[in-house]
């Protein structure tokens, strides 16, 4: 599956797609040709999710308020309380 094929797909679409492309897979019932296609669109929907994971991470920040009191935005840490 293509970037372009996954641009309408929200990230919950596409884990699911994967997460059964990958059980199909895992099956083993279906012949070599489908399973190296199966294959590249799993490939390319566990590039899809992990650049949506990366685009939220980089949207989710907290506020500052400095001693002044001006507000500013910063990258949410993980080990922020």
């Amino acid at each position: 599956m293509s970037a372009e094929d996954n641009g309408e797909l929200s990230f919950e679409e596409a884990l699911s797609r994967l997460e059964a492309i990958v059980r199909e897979l895992e099956a083993g019932r279906i012949k070599l040709d489908d399973a190296v296609n199966a294959y590249e669109q799993a490939v390319g929907l566990k590039n899809f999710c992990e650049k949506k994971l990366q685009e939220a991470k980089l949207k989710i920040e907290k506020i500052v308020v400095a001693p002044d009191g001006t507000p500013s935005l910063t990258p949410l840490d993980k080990n922020d309380d």
